[in-house]
């Protein structure tokens, strides 16, 4: 079995999740997981402005996904900072060079999910994992959340992301808070239970 944890991070944080991600999907016997980004779409001098190119330096030797393999992957799990309620442009973009798999009904009965960064706890996480979870929905997939049998998004002391949706992480208006160890548990929750789920989805 195979797991892709695919993702885009302005400065990190969405890749630390997607790094979570990956260690609980490893903890399922047999999956081979692989952690890979989408194509950047902004251009050098953009990223230079907003200090986006210094952050990505730490993730910089992850490989870039291509839309053709995605027909690989038992499971796929997509992370993305959220853009006004959505996903960014960058994933959006990939997921738009998806249609020839598609028209083929490459990913029909697979599993998928989705996690995501905002800037606020209000800041549109949700609506950002359901719009993921309508592509997935539109591929044939089978959507993953994360479900409150994970009880680290039932409390309410702390401030923490983490959704029925999906794993998150809120990154502060500067960025300047990273995901914590609360976060990045709901993330390897995730991970290791969409696994199990493609497992099951692939015996059949």
């Amino acid at each position: 079995m195979k797991t892709l944890v695919l993702f885009y991070s302005t400065y990190g944080h969405v890749w630390k999740l997607a790094e979570a991600v990956a260690e609980g999907a490893r903890q399922v016997e047999g999956n081979d997981v692989v952690v890979k980004r989408v194509p950047e779409t902004l251009s050098k001098e953009i990223l230079d402005k907003t200090g986006a190119t210094q952050a990505q330096q730490a993730f910089s030797h992850v490989p870039v996904a291509t839309p053709e393999e995605l027909e690989q992957y038992d499971a796929i799990i997509i992370g993305t900072p959220t853009r006004y309620g959505n996903a960014c442009g960058q994933i959006q973009a990939y997921l738009d060079s998806t249609g020839g798999l598609w028209g083929r009904g490459a990913l029909v009965g697979k599993a998928g999910g989705a996690f995501v960064s905002t800037a606020t706890q209000h800041g549109g996480q949700e609506t950002t994992l359901r719009a993921l979870h309508t592509a997935l929905l539109h591929h044939g997939m089978v959507i993953v959340g994360l479900p409150y049998a994970w009880q680290g998004q039932m409390g309410h002391d702390v401030v923490t992301g983490g959704t029925p949706y999906g794993a998150s992480t809120v990154a502060g208006g500067q960025g300047e808070r990273q995901p914590s160890e609360n976060e990045l548990e709901g993330a390897r929750y995730q991970g290791k239970y969409t696994a199990e789920i493609a497992s099951k989805l692939s015996r059949k």
